[in-house]
């Protein structure tokens, strides 16, 4: 299916830009942007993919990874095909890096119904960047809110002030994964973006919508480990985010075109782990490891395990109704609904 975009302006002799990503692709008559699924048809910019699918999977929030929002719920994630990043190391390249739409056509309405169907209490815009097919993922959260179920993006952040204003009142939460630190040099040669300090723009304009944030950064060895940079970061988000950002450094297995490269030490992330403690951030977090400890939250006040978690689901809650530590009544940071029982359910692959 296709549908005419909402992100775009008209340039002179047919060409288009569009607004959606921070690319801010110019695009000739019968010409596509780097992200391949938005086209220029006659003057006017359309989203080829409009609804076509690539994967659907039912997950816990904390898959995504949200630690702080809606803790214990489910979520019907979706995705389509392609990209505004040429990464490297994707993990999810077999539909990232496609340069043919292809998918199942679900409308937004028939999404709606699946979700409701399988009894998941939000929608993940997720597994390729969202920004690229915005317009059908705005029509799904409108659907979505009406029927009571919440709406968040699993996004690199690379998207322009326009695209974060027709998101303000649709998009409830945004995980934003920073790669190296968000350094230049490692953006350049890794992931084919010339800066990332549009990131940390999309980011001041989010927090300014309102939208619940949550950052993790990929720690890759060799090329984007520094210590200094993490430092860098961490600082940034403390100061501009919040303290109560809740951070997860995620450890880096190899894939697509960088297969030689090591898994990230667990000694690296745990250095990254006590230097965003320092630095003031409350909520910190390791990902993709064994070591449960640090996928666990911790009262930022007397230190005691508040929320113990086994993988992406919660065996222990320490946290009152009113959102304080049952230990010492420090306010702990939380969004969203916190059900009565968690309830573990397991992956779904719906395709």
């Amino acid at each position: 299916m296709e549908k005419e975009a909402i992100l775009w302006k008209p340039m002179p002799n047919g060409k288009v830009e569009c607004i959606a990503c921070g690319r801010r692709c110019k695009i000739p008559d019968g010409g596509r942007g780097f992200c391949f699924v938005r086209m220029n048809k006659g003057g006017k910019l359309y989203l080829e993919n409009y609804g076509v699918l690539e994967a659907m999977q039912i997950d816990p929030i904390e898959k995504k990874p949200f630690n702080h929002f809606y803790p214990g719920s489910y979520v019907l994630g979706v995705g389509t095909s392609s990209c505004n990043f040429g990464c490297l190391f994707c993990q999810n390249h077999n539909i990232s890096k496609e340069r043919e739409i292809s998918g199942a056509d679900v409308s937004p309405e028939e999404l709606i119904a699946l979700a409701l169907k399988h009894g998941v209490q939000g929608i993940a815009y997720t597994y390729n960047e969202p920004t690229i097919f915005i317009e059908y993922a705005l029509d799904v959260a409108k659907l979505a809110h009406k029927k009571g179920l919440f709406n968040v993006f699993v996004s690199n952040g690379y998207m322009t002030p326009e695209a974060v204003k027709e998101m303000k009142g649709l998009i409830d939460g945004v995980v934003v994964d920073f790669k190296g630190n968000g350094e230049e040099k490692f953006a350049n040669k890794y992931e084919a973006v010339v800066s990332n300090d549009n990131i940390k723009n999309s980011l001041l304009a989010m927090k300014e919508a309102g939208m619940h944030i949550e950052i993790t950064d990929l720690v890759i060895p060799r090329v984007g480990d520094s210590l200094d940079a993490c430092n860098g970061l961490t600082k940034w988000i403390a100061e501009h985010l919040g303290p109560d950002t809740p951070v997860q450094f995620t450890r880096f297995h190899p894939d697509y075109k960088m297969l030689d490269y090591p898994e990230t030490p667990i000694e690296t992330l745990v250095s990254y782990y006590d230097t965003a403690k320092r630095n003031g951030l409350k909520y910190v977090y390791i990902g993709n490891v064994y070591e449960s400890r640090y996928g666990n939250t911790y009262c930022p006040s007397c230190g005691k395990e508040i929320v113990k978690r086994e993988g992406f689901y919660i065996s222990k809650w320490k946290i009152s109704k009113d959102l304080r530590c049952e230990f010492c009544g420090e306010k702990v940071y939380m969004e969203g609904r916190i059900p009565n029982k968690f309830v573990y359910r397991p992956l779904e692959v719906l395709f």
